[in-house]
């Protein structure tokens, strides 16, 4: 196979080069003035991972103000840009193919209001792009040297340790950025070399088989106690669901056991006024996995 590390290394160093230029004023907005907010226009794993970790990491937030648009409702991003300016706000498009439906009709009222206040001209400083296609992402209107790509091998539920945690780095700065990349490159190597027996992930998947498979039990809540953890149980929903949420096997052939249980939960003092009732007193057996944040 291919050596990619030096293709990796290399839109690394792109994004942090971007990232402080952005964050000291360096890479201003059309009109000169400094960027001070960045909206992440994506959805899946472009957004719910980089949202995910922008909110985890709110301790280290340095730099411009990070706000997310998913949702093809024009509520969506009318309200976030309501509260913006266009002079200091910086728009990431976060699409592989640059043809995402939801994600091009959002990126398109972005460009429409720019324009409208600024004028066409100043488009280019007012977005980035994470995407491999050059061509489609000139067309709209952005610049080469803002355009930071991945490749088909990163799934979009595991991108955030790749250019599509961008915003991520603009609002923490590189050097955080890439102890966030430390921790995952740690997991990973505890993965790699761990005996079972002491494996996290391998006992996790384990477990997680065990409970779905022979025991049948067919949901499993994820309870945070911890606020800035909000979104990692809509975060390990679609790293789940949509990772399991199959009926054939690779030959076409039908699953003879379930693949997977529906991942759902929120914070835990929330869900204790909420849904706890039905988990203490309610007839079905639900699998909970209470998270608390080291101190």
């Amino acid at each position: 196979g291919q050596d990619t590390k030096a293709d990796v290394i290399a839109v690394l160093d792109a994004m942090g080069a971007f990232a402080d230029a952005i964050r000291s004023g360096k890479a201003a907005g059309a009109t000169g003035k400094k960027i001070t907010d960045i909206v992440n226009i994506g959805i899946g794993g472009s957004d719910l991972g980089p949202a995910m970790v922008t909110l985890a990491l709110a301790p280290y937030h340095d730099g411009p103000r990070a706000h997310y648009v998913s949702n093809v409702d024009g509520a969506h991003i009318h309200d976030t840009l309501k509260g913006l300016s266009a002079e200091t706000t910086l728009f990431i498009v976060a699409s592989k193919t640059f043809t995402t439906v939801e994600t091009m009709t959002n990126a398109e009222t972005a460009r429409d209001w720019v324009q409208k206040a600024l004028g066409k001209e100043a488009v280019g400083k007012h977005f980035a792009a994470v995407s491999t296609a050059l061509d489609l992402v000139a067309k709209f209107g952005i610049e080469q040297d803002r355009v930071f790509g991945f490749w088909d091998w990163v799934g979009g539920r595991y991108s955030v340790w790749s250019a599509i945690g961008l915003p991520v780095m603009i609002s923490v700065g590189p050097r955080n950025f890439r102890a966030f990349l430390d921790g995952a490159h740690e997991m990973d190597e505890h993965f790699r070399s761990a005996p079972v027996q002491k494996n996290l992930p391998v006992l996790l998947g384990l477990i997680g088989w065990w409970h779905r498979v022979v025991c049948k039990y067919p949901a499993r809540a994820v309870i945070p106690y911890d606020q800035r953890l909000s979104r990692l149980p809509a975060y390990l929903q679609q790293l789940d669901m949509e990772s399991n949420g199959k009926s054939v096997t690779l030959d076409g052939t039908a699953v003879a056991t379930p693949t997977g249980p529906l991942v759902w939960g929120e914070p835990g003092t929330n869900g204790q006024h909420a849904f706890f009732q039905l988990l203490h007193q309610g007839t079905d057996f639900i699998l909970v996995e209470f998270l608390a944040a080291a101190v």
